[in-house]
């Protein structure tokens, strides 16, 4: 049976561009969360550092949610099962294992151990592509090729099992906290960052938000004088539960590095749990907020910046990397550090975008290392742009011709 397409949500690139903006804020202030303590606008960076940890989970609740929402409502076949396997095998693990190897022969490079025995290496860069330890953030990819790896057996469980897809979020949480907790108290498993487990209640809030997108749709295309007192209610208590759990994940945080007293590691994870989830929802509220306010000309800057933001975030720690490099040769006080240090996130945010546009544009191979080129970006894009102009123009033409 032919199955209704589904409506393109244009609104995922601006979702994808905070996101990114939100992952690159937190990598370029790591270094001042420990240079910058004696400074008088440590709070600030800390603050930067923390309140912006939304980044991740939040691609991993967008991630889960285009899965659902594009899949749900398909026949489960062997067909479908296979096509969705070779995608993510050409444009997101065959990208991971390529960019892995640049970052481990890089991290060789500086440590000044590329003369090592060759048996050695490739051992250790196995290791690496098998536990996302190349570089800090490639984690990441590693965790998406997991749940890739589970997809299809949730997908097959949600469809058959309506209740699970009901309870969806507390059977995620469920999972996540088992983990969590089994790995505190016994297992003491060091990267269990590195564990698409770890991050269970993003993946099945995303399949719950997009099985029921219904419901959520309408709240998002509302404007605040067109919501139903339930859905103002609703948003208010989204966004200001989301405000306030981040200002207390950022103290708590803020606390802790400033005095070197700890509370349980419990506490951290689940303050950042419950801010980062909200964030989720919050970044897809947004998402829709700007489509509907924001100039024409910021729309295009955040929908290329989405279009672009897996390449930018495979590629942005090299840039970061050679730009703290400049320390060296500068003197800076208390301001001239925090321009040094939000210089870094914006170098790597324009850099990153610039040379992967660029790249995309001029090489027609270019997804092997990078992903997926954007439609926008690609050949084929231009040809249906093309032949758009000569399907009106063939009409106006017609239109022009006397009747016979």
């Amino acid at each position: 049976m032919n199955q209704i397409k589904k409506e393109r949500l244009t609104q995922l690139d601006f979702f994808r561009a905070i996101a990114i903006i939100g992952v690159l804020h937190v990598h370029s202030t790591s270094v001042a969360t420990t240079e910058a303590m004696n400074t008088s606008i440590y709070y600030l960076f800390n603050f930067l550092n923390i309140f912006f940890k939304y980044g991740t989970p939040s691609f991993i609740f967008l991630s889960s949610f285009v899965l659902f929402y594009n899949y749900y409502d398909r026949p489960l076949t062997g067909k479908l099962i296979g096509s969705f396997y070779k995608k993510r095998m050409l444009y997101i693990l065959l990208p991971y294992v390529l960019i892995s190897a640049l970052y481990f022969w890089y991290k060789l490079a500086q440590r000044g151990q590329l003369d090592d025995p060759s048996m050695q290496l490739l051992g250790d860069y196995w290791y690496a592509i098998t536990h996302g330890s190349a570089y800090t953030h490639l984690y990441f990819v590693f965790i998406s090729v997991q749940f890739y790896l589970l997809f299809p057996i949730m997908l097959a469980l949600l469809k058959s099992q309506r209740w699970v897809a009901r309870f969806a979020i507390p059977i995620g949480l469920a999972l996540q906290w088992g983990f969590v907790i089994w790995n505190k108290y016994d297992l003491h498993y060091a990267t269990k960052g590195s564990l698409a487990i770890s991050y269970f209640s993003y993946y099945m809030m995303g399949a719950f938000v997009a099985i029921y997108f219904k419901p959520f749709r309408g709240w998002l295309m509302s404007k605040w004088t067109d919501m139903s007192e339930k859905q103002r209610v609703s948003t208010i208590l989204l966004w200001g539960s989301w405000l306030v759990t981040g200002l207390i994940y950022v103290q708590i945080w803020y606390d802790a590095r400033m005095t070197n007293e700890w509370l349980d590691s419990l506490v951290y994870e689940l303050m950042w749990n419950v801010y980062t989830m909200l964030s989720s929802l919050v970044l897809l509220h947004s998402a829709f907020i700007l489509n509907r306010i924001a100039p024409k000309w910021i729309l295009a800057i955040l929908r290329r910046l989405g279009e672009l933001s897996f390449a930018i975030y495979l590629v942005h720690p090299f840039i970061l990397a050679y730009y703290r490099d400049t320390r060296e040769y500068l003197t800076l006080g208390t301001l001239g550090y925090f321009v040094w240090i939000y210089g870094g996130m914006l170098c790597a945010l324009i850099i990153s975008a610039v040379i992967v546009q660029m790249v995309f544009r001029r090489v027609s191979f270019s997804w092997i290392l990078l992903g997926s080129i954007p439609a926008s970006l690609s050949g084929r894009h231009k040809n249906k742009k093309q032949a758009k102009v000569n399907s009106r123009t063939t009409k106006t033409d017609a239109l022009k011709r006397p009747s016979p």
